[in-house]
């Protein structure tokens, strides 16, 4: 492919980004086939972590705002405290940035222990799987490892590395490279304190963007 082609391609990507969960109760006590033609049957949204749905809005409307400053299109999968599109589950989620044929989903989540202890940030990527992730995986494992890279050194936060998860909706019905943010532990009483910052998650929002960026490529001038 030629450098005026990749720029061109660069200069119409569009970034789709998920916060996580605000799915409204009655949707997310529902469940749905976790990939393709699975009998296996996983909770649309298990409500996530005390506090993090709102954290998640936080941090992907930042991330919005620096990805358009940059010259690329953006979509969110919600905008406001719930998330009750299409069916109201991580398939809706992923058919979202399927449909506008996204060049990254990003799916920003907040996470949570028993361990109060346990803090840093950490980013999922889909694992190997015939019919479902084969066509995503090598992208999404690329782009996983640029986001998580720029987020520790934006933040300084504890670097948790990359974990493959063959379990997560989100990623077995996605058709467009995908990865998920772990930005940290809402239940570790510091790191709760900065994801609830804005000057915090500015910095969060800005490793987000340049993984993204440094994934994607930089719009045409």
């Amino acid at each position: 492919m030629t450098g005026a082609l990749l720029a061109a391609r660069a200069a119409a990507a569009l970034i789709c980004i998920d916060p996580g969960h605000g799915t409204p109760p009655a949707i997310g006590a529902q469940r749905e086939p976790i990939g393709p033609g699975s009998h296996t049957l996983k909770i649309k949204d298990g409500g996530g972590t005390n506090g993090e749905a709102p954290v998640a809005l936080a941090i992907a409307k930042r991330t919005r705002a620096l990805l358009l400053g940059r010259g690329y299109r953006v979509a969110m999968t919600r905008t406001g405290p719930t998330f009750d599109r299409g069916n109201g589950g991580n398939i809706a989620r992923a058919q979202f940035c399927n449909a506008r044929h996204a060049a990254l989903m990003i799916r920003i989540h907040a996470d949570g222990s028993h361990d109060r202890d346990l803090h840093g940030a950490l980013t999922l990527v889909p694992a190997f799987h015939i019919g479902w992730t084969d066509d995503i995986y090598r992208r999404s494992v690329r782009a996983g490892s640029l986001v998580q890279k720029a987020v520790v050194l934006a933040t300084g936060a504890k670097d948790l590395g990359i974990l493959q998860r063959r379990d997560l909706t989100g990623f077995n019905w996605a058709n467009v490279p995908a990865v998920l943010v772990e930005t940290g532990f809402m239940t570790n009483p510091r790191e709760r304190r900065l994801l609830q910052s804005s000057s915090y998650e500015w910095k969060v929002a800005r490793g987000i963007a340049a993984g993204t960026i440094a994934f994607v490529g930089k719009p045409k001038a």
